[in-house]
């Protein structure tokens, strides 16, 4: 009743007969403070240097091409690439705020956007996305996909994963055309934030492309492919526009929040389905006029 009242429901219409929904979740992996016996690949924190050239929300547009760069003494600079930065661009610089075994895992975590890493004793740690070096993100799945590697209908996130990993030097190079890079901060008790900055909701919050929607706004999505979510029946329900992403491009692309671990990210990986979504606008009434005076 109080969206019937207060909002009116809009069908996104685009060339294509529908949009294409993905997944993304939360990693939950091992990892140390210290740089020490299996753990050897950094995630870094946040440069001090670095500059926000968009908001934070708009880092997604298509039309951005450094989203972030390095305040230098006579202006901008670009940041390191990800290759410059596997060969040791921000090593010294005293960033490395956490250590993972897996370089994988690490590439994954950045994708996804937060982390949560289990420390030797158990404890869990929160990561969160906090910027990026500013270069424009490449789907390193699609690469393979065109080159023949994986093919498109087999493509998953675990299948990806198995793929890198099956030769490390050659997982690195394939990692590495994906110049985008993202760092962390630590949080507390939630570690999956939103670009809001509120937590995100497994099966409620949805990444959106902000050229053509607006955060916070509530969206239905209709999906009725998708049958893996949990629930054992068609995907169709409320989820708010809190998220973006730089892989997220169009008015009917969205990308469903799945959760923390293993199961969330077997759901995410497989989720590619085509759905539509319709926009909750709210009510505009008009304002009694006021007399001039």
């Amino acid at each position: 009743m109080f969206f019937e009242r207060f909002f009116i429901p809009h069908r996104i219409l685009s060339d294509q007969p529908d949009g294409l929904l993905t997944g993304y979740y939360e990693p939950i992996v091992n990892g140390s403070r210290a740089q020490e016996g299996r753990f050897t690949v950094p995630l870094y924190r946040r440069p001090p240097d670095l500059e926000n050239v968009v908001e934070e929300t708009e880092r997604g547009r298509a039309d951005v091409h450094y989203t972030h760069m390095l305040r230098a003494s006579d202006g901008l600079r670009p940041c390191p690439t990800r290759a410059e930065i596997d060969e040791g661009a921000l090593s010294g610089h005293g960033l490395e705020i956490m250590w993972l075994a897996d370089p994988v895992d690490a590439f994954f975590a950045q994708v996804q956007g937060s982390i949560r890493v289990r420390l030797p004793d158990g404890t869990l740690i929160g990561m969160t996305y906090d910027g990026k070096n500013g270069h424009p993100y490449t789907s390193i799945g699609r690469i393979l996909i065109d080159r023949g590697e994986i093919p498109a209908a087999e493509m998953t996130m675990g299948r990806l994963g198995d793929w890198l990993r099956a030769d490390e030097a050659r997982g690195r190079k394939m990692m590495q055309h994906n110049a985008s890079f993202a760092f962390f901060r630590e949080v507390e008790g939630v570690s999956a934030l939103s670009a809001l900055g509120c937590a995100l909701r497994p099966g409620r919050s949805i990444a959106v492309d902000t050229t053509f929607h607006a955060l916070g706004l509530p969206v239905f999505v209709d999906s009725p492919g998708l049958l893996h979510w949990g629930q054992r029946r068609p995907f169709r329900r409320l989820m708010i526009a809190q998220d973006v992403g730089s892989a997220i491009r169009g008015a009917m692309r969205g990308d469903i929040y799945f959760g923390s671990g293993d199961v969330a990210e077997r759901k995410a990986g497989v989720t590619k389905h085509r759905g539509n979504m319709f926009v909750l606008m709210p009510r505009v009434e008009r304002s009694k006029r006021v007399p001039m005076r």
